[in-house]
């Protein structure tokens, strides 16, 4: 969330930054700039009326102590109805600062320089490429055939209990599943990340905190009953671990780690894009994240892009890696980079890792801020990456490295696994 104090100062500016988001902004930047001075107005209208308020209950004392109780019963009339114009005015402030709160949530994340122009994720822009795309023998498959063949993992098993989109994994797929976890979750620990967890449900207030409401509320299940939400990541629950802290500049950097189940309604589509592990409405991912002191943010983000690399390469998988345009840019994001594995048998590149950095926008929801010396307090910053969504990791193995005779699995992995093949 953008703060009002910056988009006083900075209107034009937002908005021009805004457009790369292919929005026009700048009505809902004026919209809250007219309702924070209605608030504004209404809090000095509500602080000059209690301030009178006290000085005449100051002088009722007096009068009562001098034994003038004439003169200290007839302002307890005046206080009377000071009282009932601060309630006004405090009702009139409530208001005020509600409707300036949902017209904040409503404006996105500015863009940062670097961010690319565009509307699509085709123009999103290719920062590199690594890695050799196999060749495969005649008769490749996609994973989805690969794992009915090999009896890895069972869609249709899945659909029975639950639906589409929530996949039952079996016999050596489900211990190459717990592989992946973790070797990420070694992999990220070294790194100097403490492993958490966190879980699986948050409440509102941790929704609204890392900006999943009210943005995407039709995108995660919700149990109504309690009024709580399934994780679409393990960002959300690890990021509201620090919602209303105050932090010292020692604290930074703080690196988090964590596996959880995800859980995402917006799966739901049709068409060969969405096939098998491509697309489902439960997953397993292990998330970085760190909170940062504002300086240091951007090198931070560059050593999290280096770290998901580290992973990729040692898996020995094709990888690229994109700056995403303003127009594909995440709502709370003011830079995000995308990593894609390539898939031989599908011919496509797959998402597997989305790093981003959210500058102030979390941590004002959050009211996570830091002690800065003499210049009183601070927001940090926050930031959070995939290390990594495990189906399409687990798609790239199985279509990337299949023969004739049975599926590889990646070196690093062995250890983990117990076995270096599915045959």
């Amino acid at each position: 969330m953008l703060q009002i104090t910056a988009i006083r100062e900075h209107k034009d500016a937002f908005a021009k930054a805004l457009k790369k988001r292919n929005i026009d902004a700048l009505p809902l930047l004026e919209q809250a700039i007219l309702i924070d001075e209605q608030r504004r107005a209404a809090q000095a209208k509500l602080d000059e009326t209690l301030a009178q308020s006290n000085k005449l209950s100051k002088e009722i004392g007096e009068f009562f102590k001098s034994g003038n109780a004439a003169a200290a019963n007839a302002l307890k009339e005046e206080t009377a109805g000071l009282k009932e114009t601060a309630r006004v005015y405090q009702d009139q402030l409530n208001t005020a600062a509600e409707e300036l709160q949902q017209v904040l949530f409503a404006i996105p994340n500015v863009p940062q320089d670097s961010v690319p122009e565009g509307k699509l994720d085709t123009d999103n822009e290719i920062v590199m490429e690594h890695g050799a795309i196999p060749t495969l023998y005649d008769g490749a498959q996609p994973h989805w055939d690969l794992a009915k063949q090999y009896d890895i993992i069972d869609f249709e098993l899945g659909n029975k209990i639950t639906g589409a989109g929530f996949p039952v994994y079996k016999n050596k797929g489900a211990r190459l599943q717990r592989a992946l976890i973790n070797y990420f979750l070694d992999k990220n620990t070294a790194a100097g990340y403490i492993e958490m967890q966190v879980p699986h449900l948050v409440n509102e207030a941790s929704g609204y905190g890392t900006g999943q409401l009210p943005d995407k509320e039709g995108q995660m299940y919700h149990v109504g009953i309690d009024d709580l939400y399934l994780i679409p990541t393990a960002e959300v629950p690890i990021t509201n671990l620090y919602r209303n802290d105050l932090l010292e500049t020692k604290d930074f950097p703080i690196k988090l780690t964590g596996y959880t189940p995800c859980f995402r309604r917006e799966a739901g589509s049709y068409g060969a894009h969405v096939r098998g592990l491509n697309r489902l409405h439960q997953f397993d991912k292990v998330e970085i994240l760190r909170i940062e002191h504002p300086d240091h943010s951007d090198a931070a983000l560059d050593e999290m892009v280096a770290h998901v690399r580290t992973i990729l390469e040692e898996l020995e998988l094709p990888y690229r890696i994109l700056r995403l345009c303003g127009g594909d840019l995440g709502f709370t994001s003011s830079l995000t980079y995308d990593f894609e594995v390539y898939s031989t048998a599908q011919e496509k590149w797959l998402e597997v890792s989305s790093v981003s950095n959210f500058k102030t926008f979390q941590a004002n929801r959050l009211k996570l801020r830091y002690r800065n010396g003499d210049n009183g307090t601070e927001l940090a910053h926050t930031l959070n990456g995939s290390a990594l969504a495990l189906p399409r990791i687990l798609a790239g193995i199985l279509e990337n490295y299949q023969t004739a005779s049975g599926i590889n699995i990646p070196k690093v992995l062995v250890p983990y696994c117990g076995f270096d093949t599915i045959d």
